[in-house]
């Protein structure tokens, strides 16, 4: 994909390990697990919004009896 081997990442994986240490790496993981899930999330969700007002489930009621009869 990048070209990473396994020595490249045990590189990467030392920095990250040096720079942050080994008791915030929970928390960063933590952190970059619910932006990914807030994106999906986000995606997903229809554009826009729909503001029609619903009509009331006793009026639905009245419309199905008339038109029943």
């Amino acid at each position: 994909m990048f070209g990473l081997g396994m020595q490249e990442l045990v590189i990467i994986l030392i920095i990250v390990l040096v720079l942050f240490g080994a008791t915030r790496l929970p928390e960063i993981g933590k952190g970059i697990g619910q932006a990914i899930r807030n994106f999906k999330k986000a995606t997903s969700e229809p554009d826009e919004i729909d503001i029609t007002p619903k009509k009331p489930v006793e009026e639905k009621k009245e419309e199905k009896k008339e038109e029943s009869k």
